[in-house]
C-alpha cells in the first residue's frame, strides 16, 4: 500500500512536470515564437524575451530568428543593355520583422531562401539588363591614372555613368523590399558579391587584349627600328665625313712631303758637278738595290745610264 502511494505521487510529479513543461516556453533575447493550434496560429506573435505559456498538448511553439540573417545566391547567367553576357553573384541580409505574417506567409526560414531567391534574382536580372555593363562595374567617373607599365596608354577612354554599381545595388534593394513587403521580413542590404564574363566572352576579352598587346610591341619594334635606321645613317654620314677629312688631310700632307722632296731633288741636282755625279750614282745603286737580285738577268745597251756605273764597277 505504501509502495502504491509513492508510485502514484512519482505518476502525478511527473504529469505535473510535463504539463508545466508543456505549458511554459522561454523565448529567448534573439528569438521570436509564433503558436499554433491544429497547424493555425493563435495570438499575437511572442517577441520580448522570458517566460511565456500556452495551452498544453493542443499548441505547438514555432521559433524564429530575431537577428539579421544571410541570403547568398547562386552565380547567374545576365545580358547587359549592351548585349554583354556575364555571372552575376549576389548576397544580401535580411531580418524577420513581423514574424506572424512571416510563417503565415512563408512558413520557415528554408520558404524565406526560396522566396528572396525569386525576387533577389528577378530584380538584379531586371535592372541588370536595363544597364551597360560599365554601369554595372564602376560606381563613379574618374580620370584613368597612368601606373607605368610598358606600352600603357591613358586618355579619356572610360565611358561616363550615370548611374553606376552602387545604385544600382540600391535600387535592387528597394524594388526587392517592395515586392516582400507582404512577407514579414525586410530586406537589409543587397550587394554584387562577384561579376564575370560567360566563358565566350572571356575567351573574346582575352583574344582582344592580346591583339592590343601585339599591337603595341609592334609598334615599339617599328619606332625602335625607325631609331636603329636613323643612328646607323647619322653613323655612315659621321664615318664618311671622317674619312673625308681624313683623306684630304694625307693628301694635302703626301703634296707637301712631295714638294719638299722635289726641292731636296732639285737642290742637290743644281750643286757642284761632283755632287751631282755623287747623286746619280747613289740614285743608281738604289734603283738597283731594288730592281735586281742575284737571279735577276739584264740586257743593257751601251747608251744605259746604269751601264756606264756597271763598266766602271768591273
Amino acid at each position: 500500500m505504501k509502495y502504491r502511494k509513492i508510485i502514484i505521487q512519482l505518476a502525478v510529479l511527473i504529469a505535473a512536470l510535463i504539463l508545466i513543461l508543456e505549458t511554459v516556453f522561454m523565448v529567448k533575447e534573439t528569438e521570436q515564437v509564433v503558436i499554433t493550434q491544429f497547424g493555425k496560429p493563435v495570438g499575437e506573435a511572442k517577441i520580448t524575451p522570458g517566460l511565456k505559456i500556452k495551452v498544453p498538448f493542443i499548441q505547438r511553439t514555432n521559433y524564429f530568428e530575431k537577428r539579421y540573417m544571410e541570403w547568398d545566391g547562386d552565380p547567374n547567367q545576365v545580358p547587359t543593355k549592351d548585349k554583354k553576357f556575364i555571372f552575376v553573384n549576389t548576397y544580401a541580409r535580411w531580418q524577420i520583422t513581423d514574424p506572424l505574417q512571416f510563417f503565415k506567409r512563408l512558413t520557415d526560414e528554408r520558404g524565406a531562401q526560396s522566396r528572396l531567391a525569386d525576387i533577389l534574382d528577378g530584380e538584379t536580372r531586371d535592372y541588370i539588363a536595363n544597364h551597360n555593363i560599365e554601369e554595372v562595374v564602376r560606381s563613379v567617373n574618374r580620370v584613368p591614372v597612368s601606373s607605368g607599365s610598358i606600352g600603357e596608354e591613358v586618355g579619356d577612354t572610360l565611358a561616363t555613368i550615370e548611374a553606376g554599381r552602387l545604385k544600382i545595388q540600391d535600387m535592387i534593394l528597394q524594388s526587392s523590399n517592395q515586392k516582400a513587403s507582404d512577407l514579414g521580413i525586410v530586406i537589409l542590404d543587397v550587394r554584387v558579391k562577384r561579376l564575370n564574363y560567360v566563358e565566350e566572352v572571356q575567351t573574346q576579352v582575352y583574344e582582344r587584349m592580346k591583339s592590343e598587346r601585339v599591337r603595341i610591341a609592334e609598334k615599339f619594334k617599328s619606332e625602335g627600328q625607325g631609331e636603329a635606321s636613323k643612328i646607323n645613317g647619322e653613323k655612315e654620314r659621321d664615318l664618311k665625313t671622317i674619312q673625308s677629312e681624313a683623306y684630304r688631310k694625307a693628301e694635302e700632307i703626301r703634296g707637301q712631303a712631295d714638294a719638299r722632296a722635289t726641292a731636296v731633288y732639285a737642290g742637290a741636282y743644281n750643286q757642284s758637278v761632283a755632287s751631282r755625279n755623287l747623286y746619280n750614282f747613289v740614285k743608281s745603286m738604289e734603283t738597283f738595290e731594288k730592281t735586281f737580285d742575284s737571279t735577276t738577268t739584264i740586257i743593257f745597251s751601251t747608251k744605259s745610264e746604269l751601264y756606264k756605273y756597271l763598266i766602271k764597277i768591273d
